[in-house]
């Protein structure tokens, strides 16, 4: 259950986002579109490939109501995982066909469309896909249009990350992203056995970061910016190394010898095992 009184507004900054993606793209050489990413054996020019494949999926199931035939069933999250990722498979083989220029275009032309997609739909109503991650069975369209904005800040960091060309680790477009993945700790905390009463914070260090902390209650963790419970455990994280341990580019173990846990530091780690990607 994500406890926010208020949507996490990100349509604004699609097409700030969508504008430093293309500029960064057009300033690209051949060797950079050849250039490995960090957490795949993804190029640069496949992730951006991935990012278009997003755009042509929101208009196809979002915009025009089309669902292709599924293969097999879906039954549980992994099913939707691996049915997630041979898609992305798929498409990143056909796309070795289009030129960095085409794929360019495409995203150009395309991003404006799936921007006043979202902008149409209404924030409260039920979004077409649920976020299981975060402990959703049915979630709200303001949610789904977060976690679409975590898609698109996330593979372009990767892209930046690997060419050393930053631009998007601001408080401006990076707050938004924690604000998202942070909807997933009550989910991450589930079965973990703690008295009601117990607290923890997770404190993003730098101008770009921020707090948040996670309570047990009688109807089990709930998330919130602020509280009047001394936390048993504070988890102290860089920003660099939030967002690769959020999208998985990093372990949970890895990103222990970057952490400072005080307190309970078993309760702690539990906040490291936190997972907010699908796709």
């Amino acid at each position: 259950m994500i406890h926010h009184v208020t949507p996490i507004n990100v349509l604004p900054l699609f097409p700030v986002l969508d504008e430093k993606l293309i500029s960064l793209l057009r300033s690209l050489n051949d060797e950079d579109w050849r250039q490995l990413t960090l957490s795949t054996n993804w190029t640069v020019k496949d992730v951006a490939a991935h990012l278009l494949n997003g755009n042509l999926r929101t208009l196809s199931l979002v915009r025009d109501n089309y669902f292709e035939e599924r293969r097999g069933d879906i039954e549980t999250f992994q099913n939707l995982v691996s049915y997630l990722d041979t898609l992305n498979a798929e498409w990143i083989v056909a796309a070795k066909r289009l030129s960095p220029r085409v794929i360019i275009d495409l995203l150009e032309a395309t991003g404006k469309e799936y921007w006043e997609v979202l902008k149409s739909l209404d924030p409260w109503e039920d979004a077409a896909f649920s976020a299981a991650w975060a402990g959703e069975e049915i979630s709200k369209n303001w949610f789904h249009i977060a976690r679409e904005y975590t898609e698109k800040w996330i593979y372009q960091q990767q892209i930046r990350t690997v060419l050393n060309m930053p631009g998007i680790l601001t408080r401006e477009l990076f707050n938004p992203f924690l604000e998202t993945f942070m909807c997933a700790l009550p989910q991450t905390y589930k079965y973990t056995d703690a008295v009601v009463g117990s607290s923890v914070m997770v404190r993003v260090t730098g101008e770009v970061g921020g707090e948040w902390h996670i309570n047990k209650t009688e109807e089990g963790w709930v998330l919130r910016h602020t509280t009047r419970v001394a936390p048993l455990a504070v988890v102290e994280l860089d920003a660099d190394t939030t967002w690769k341990l959020f999208s998985k580019i990093i372990s949970p173990e890895e990103a222990l010898e970057k952490v400072k846990i005080t307190g309970a530091e078993e309760l702690g780690k539990v906040a490291l095992g936190i997972v907010a990607v699908v796709v």
